[in-house]
This record gives C-alpha cells, sequence and structure tokens, in this order.
C-alpha cells in the first residue's frame, strides 16, 4: 500500500513530493505555501474523496449487494477504508493532487478579480481532470477489498456502466 499512514491512522492519499513532483512550480510561483498547508490540503482532499465514493451510487449498490443485514438503509454504509483499496493506487494519488489543487490550494493563490488569472484556467483544469478520472474510478468499480482477504475477487467487482455507445 503506497497511501500515507501514521502508525494505523490513514493520513492522505498523496504525499507533499507527490504533488510537487506533480507541479514544481506551485511553490517557486508562491512562496507563502509551505508544506505544511499542503499536508493539511491532501488530508482534506483525501477526505473529502472518500465522503464523495460513499456517497456514489456504485458504493451503495455494491455494499447491500454483499451484505443484506443492510436492508438498504444508507445510514448503516460503512466507511470507505484506505486500506482495501488494492488497486489503481496509482489514480487515488493523482485524484488526491487534483483535488487539493483546484479545491484548496490554487483558490488560496488566485486572482479571482482578473478572470484572465492563470490559477484560475488551472482551477478549471484541475477539476476537469478531477471528475474524468474520478467518474473512470468508480465506473471500473474494479479496485475495492470488501472482504479484505488481500485480493479482489470477481465478486467484488462491480463495473457501474458496461457496452458505452456512442451518441450522435
Amino acid at each position: 500500500m503506497a497511501f500515507y499512514f501514521s502508525y494505523q491512522t490513514f493520513i492522505s492519499f498523496a504525499t507533499y513530493d507527490d504533488l510537487i513532483q506533480r507541479d514544481q512550480r506551485i511553490l517557486e510561483a508562491n512562496e507563502g505555501l509551505t508544506q505544511a498547508e499542503i499536508d493539511e490540503y491532501l488530508k482534506q482532499a483525501s477526505q473529502r474523496m472518500l465522503t464523495q465514493i460513499r456517497n456514489t451510487d456504485w458504493w451503495q449498490d455494491a455494499c447491500f449487494e454483499l451484505d443484506t443485514t443492510l436492508q438498504r438503509d444508507l445510514r448503516l454504509l460503512p466507511v470507505i477504508n484506505p486500506s482495501l483499496i488494492r488497486s489503481r493506487e496509482q489514480e487515488f494519488k493523482d485524484l488526491n493532487i487534483y483535488f487539493a489543487l483546484y479545491e484548496y490550494i490554487y483558490p488560496s493563490v488566485a486572482d479571482f478579480g482578473n478572470p484572465a488569472s492563470a490559477e484560475l484556467a488551472k482551477i478549471k483544469f484541475f477539476t476537469d481532470q478531477y471528475n474524468k478520472l474520478f467518474q473512470e474510478l468508480i465506473e471500473s468499480g474494479d479496485w475495492y477489498d470488501f472482504d479484505n482477504d488481500a485480493t479482489i475477487e470477481k465478486t467484488e467487482k462491480f463495473p457501474s456502466k458496461m457496452n458505452r455507445q456512442r451518441i450522435r
């Protein structure tokens, strides 16, 4: 597992170093940003991502199918356990970075008074990237080990869309 944990506690999907590898210029252009701030943004973004996944129809349908004791009661849905994400780790890191960049980091340095601001364009770019990748992950449905046996069996894969058709 390549995610960031402190002992047994999940911190985030990505680290400061992961973000800097993606966009070194964010620090060069904004000296006010510190590693501690970026780590906190990544942590917040990870928690928001877990909440977004939990609120998807995909998560609800998978949980209800695998555990009939939930009786289709949304209040009983389990939280996402990042330790059980067994594949697509790089995609989760990318999502974490995209979310932190468009939701926290760029808005903290953007000039909202200037519609031609480069930061505003980056916010839109990373928002679009996040939404596309999030949809791809949810539609694939092949990355979570529901029974915690260290493998993802066929019965634990829940693709949410199949046979996409092109509409003209």
